[in-house]
């Protein structure tokens, strides 16, 4: 998601072909990610190019969910004894 939406942000900003195949590519697939964020700032247009603040308000709020969830997952997991032992021994030190 990240990716896609970086490569979204560097299309627009430097005025990258909406007709070429890539592009359309791109824009094709973070246009969903990016919907819901696109009311949040208005677009800085700088001399024809696009410096789209609402991508990256998306990149931002996509990290911190994935990071959430990733943590959350770890927390779920399952811990041997002496694994636990060890990383006790760690922080006691």
């Amino acid at each position: 998601i990240e990716v896609i939406l970086a490569f979204r942000f560097v299309l627009k900003l430097f005025g990258a072909n909406p007709a070429a195949t890539f592009t359309q590519i791109v824009y094709g697939v973070s246009n969903s990610l990016a919907r819901p964020f696109l009311d949040v700032f208005q677009i800085t247009t700088v001399e024809g190019n696009l410096f789209e603040w609402t991508t990256l308000v998306a990149m931002a709020v996509y990290w911190v969910v994935g990071f959430g969830i990733s943590q959350l997952l770890l927390m779920s997991k399952s811990v041997s004894t002496p694994e636990a032992a060890r990383k006790l021994g760690h922080q006691t030190k």
